[in-house]
């Protein structure tokens, strides 16, 4: 009985840690007062639950022996990088606490007490939700806070499909995902976009559709990308509201100044080299236009087209910060080694100055 009595005194602190680093989020960073009042009073009631049983409990507690410290520090999965990755992180701390406390309560006879735990993390799943709409003016102002702007396209990906490539560049630590499916039927596409908005979601990356804003809107992705031919940016603005990212394909100064003035979030500068991954692409613009959006552009922008590991080099010296490599990255056998190649390639280029 012992090791129940430490393992719900445990979680108890796991979640009502996870739930303070939330409610401190939404009160410090977001000024969030509805979001900061549920989070408190939910914190709250994980505790007070637990009040006939508390003092029981917290005399098994030995912090000196648990094993839980070193297992994370080899585990290396504290990591955190970006306010998403952070809140997506105590949120899943909390319910998987919750749901431990849950589950051993009914193996010690105690159902009533576990059915208040289910439905605490029922709440917490509620809450979750409301807080992925609270942080999305965050994500939108930071949306090209990344080196390297991964785009699916599952017919260069030897075979594997999109949902297999995704958990390959998240595996690998990257940070903005691009989904461009053009030869789906609408279902299929949505069911890979709501798999790879979980996957985005809990790895802490941003999330956009190209194309399509309807279904962008559907799996609540970060955003939606945009090209020339594609609905006008301020339409696109009108349907997906304040919160959500909009990028533009530009592939001249007038362009770049225009989706500037409309209100664009980030553009796609390219296609740098020519590129086959795109049949309805334009000629290459190669340096002369990166050159003008370096010098010349205040959003944020992401160098495109034909990009590849031997070439990489040239579009970071030319002062591109985020570059979207799509068939090298796809279609390769090994995708995390070729996104570290990529990272060190940008790296060694900054580092000598260039």
């Amino acid at each position: 009985m012992e090791g129940f009595e430490r393992l719900i005194d445990a979680n108890l602190n796991r979640a009502s840690e996870g739930l303070r680093v939330l409610e401190d989020i939404s009160r410090f960073s977001l000024n969030n007062r509805e979001l900061t009042s549920k989070l408190k009073s939910l914190r709250h009631d994980t505790r007070k639950s637990m009040n006939g049983y508390a003092f029981d409990i917290i005399q098994y507690r030995d912090s000196e022996s648990d094993i839980g410290p070193s297992v994370s520090e080899v585990l290396g999965v504290d990591g955190k990088s970006h306010i998403h990755e952070l809140v997506a992180a105590n949120f899943k701390r909390a319910q998987e606490a919750v749901r431990s406390i849950e589950e051993t309560l009914k193996i010690m006879g105690k159902g009533e007490l576990s059915r208040t735990y289910e439905k605490i993390r029922y709440a917490l799943y509620t809450l979750e939700k409301e807080f992925s709409f609270a942080l999305k003016p965050i994500v939108r102002t930071d949306c090209l806070n990344a080196d390297i702007y991964c785009i699916t396209a599952e017919e260069y990906s030897l075979g594997r499909d999109n949902i297999e490539v995704v958990s390959k560049m998240l595996e690998a630590g990257v940070k903005l995902i691009q989904y461009r499916e053009k030869d789906k039927t609408m279902l299929e596409r949505y069911r890979q976009c709501i798999k790879i908005r979980e996957m985005t979601y809990a790895a802490g990356a941003t999330f956009i559709v190209n194309d399509d804003i309807e279904l962008a809107r559907s799996v609540m992705a970060d955003g939606v990308h945009i090209g020339q031919d594609d609905l006008p940016l301020y339409a696109a603005r009108q349907l997906v509201g304040g919160s959500m990212i909009i990028g533009v394909s530009t592939h001249s100064p007038e362009q770049a100044q225009k989706a500037i003035e409309g209100g664009a979030d980030y553009i796609g500068v390219g296609p740098v080299f020519k590129t086959f991954t795109k049949k309805d692409v334009c000629d290459p613009v190669g340096f002369e236009y990166l050159d003008y959006a370096v010098q010349n552009v205040k959003i944020p922008f992401v160098a495109i087209g034909g990009i590849k590991l031997h070439n990489i080099n040239m579009v970071v010296e030319h002062g591109a910060k985020c570059v979207a490599l799509v068939t090298e990255i796809v279609g390769a056998e090994d995708i995390g080694g070729v996104i570290a190649s990529a990272r060190n390639i940008m790296k060694g280029v900054n580092q000598n100055g260039i």
